[in-house]
């Protein structure tokens, strides 16, 4: 651990290895080039450092099936087959993997509440398409899932926030807490009528006592910053009303113009206004915590530039 701050980053070889070969879209270098970057901008010398932490199964289990966490296990070490119904493969080690993934983000979690940082970004982070039983989207386990039930059993929070800007719509997130009407789902989008998952339309509201407690905000494929700005009125209004106790962004690079497997039009711009804004409505609220998660996001200069601006507006607000 080097530079204790009031902002954390995690980094390190065990997340690095989250990832499924030089030509998948979700391959290993997405890290590295987070990183490069941020040396480059000299941030690395005004954050706090940390090294990846390897969950317990009993943390994985708080938000996963044990059947699951069976299944993922077993074929972590054949490397071999899908963890879901196409989307995602095994590989071998990919247990330990996923595991890196979120046991940094329930670590991050507990640093924030024993105000050991102010806020925390995680690169490889944000599996946002895993079910409780099942992978999805290049999403092993769902580590913002995980956080939201350890922050609930663990440290009695109840209005957990979670707003997700990724291009993909947060489906394993939104389906997990679908009927929790304290579950704080804000969710800004690429329409699911044009991409993956095709979920997340504007009626998806929650479900029995959570009707009306959800706000999914799709956009239209090529959506630049200026539609972007007037959705995130609507995230904001919604917070506010919300009141939330600890804030989980899920800035997936994905939504950011020319990534090559999305069609919206955002630049960089639109990732550090969030920041910055949630970062003011988390001081309001809930002490100033929040943590960052990269998720999705496939052109590496995008990466780049999407997360260091995302890490530049906690700076500035810290």
């Amino acid at each position: 651990m080097t530079n204790e701050g009031s902002v954390c980053v995690y980094v390190g070889e065990a997340l690095g290895r989250y990832g499924f070969g030089d030509d998948h879209p979700f391959g290993p270098e997405r890290m590295g080039v987070f990183w490069d970057r941020m040396i480059s901008q000299g941030l690395d010398s005004v954050v706090s450092v940390h090294d990846p932490v390897l969950a317990d199964r009993t943390d994985i289990e708080r938000f996963h099936t044990h059947a699951y966490v069976d299944k993922v296990m077993s074929q972590s070490k054949t490397g071999l087959g899908y963890l879901d119904y196409g989307d995602t493969p095994a590989f071998p080690g990919v247990y330990e993997a996923a595991a890196h993934v979120v046991g940094s983000a329930v670590d991050a979690a507990q640093r924030l509440m024993e105000k050991r940082a102010r806020s925390v970004f995680i690169p490889i982070a944000g599996l946002h398409h895993a079910r409780r039983e099942m992978a999805g989207g290049f999403c092993v386990f769902n580590d913002c899932g995980v956080v939201i039930e350890f922050l609930r059993k663990e440290h009695g929070l109840k209005r957990v926030a979670y707003v997700d800007i990724d291009a993909h719509h947060g489906d394993g997130v939104f389906y997990g807490f679908e009927d929790d009407p304290d579950l704080l789902f804000a969710d800004v989008h690429e329409d699911g009528r044009y991409l993956y998952p095709g979920t997340g339309a504007a009626d998806e509201t929650g479900i029995g006592p959570a009707k009306g407690t959800k706000l999914n905000i799709p956009m239209l494929p090529g959506s630049k910053d200026e539609q972007f700005l007037e959705a995130w009125q609507k995230v904001e209004e919604y917070l506010e009303k919300g009141r939330p106790e600890f804030i989980i962004l899920q800035c997936g690079a994905d939504s950011v113009r020319g990534d090559p497997i999305t069609h919206m039009h955002y630049t960089p711009n639109a990732h550090a206004h969030a920041a910055k804004r949630l970062a003011a409505i988390a001081d309001e609220h809930c002490d100033g915590r929040v943590l960052a998660v990269g998720g999705g996001g496939y052109n590496h200069q995008n990466i780049a530039l999407a997360w260091t601006a995302v890490v530049r507006s906690l700076i500035d607000a810290g």
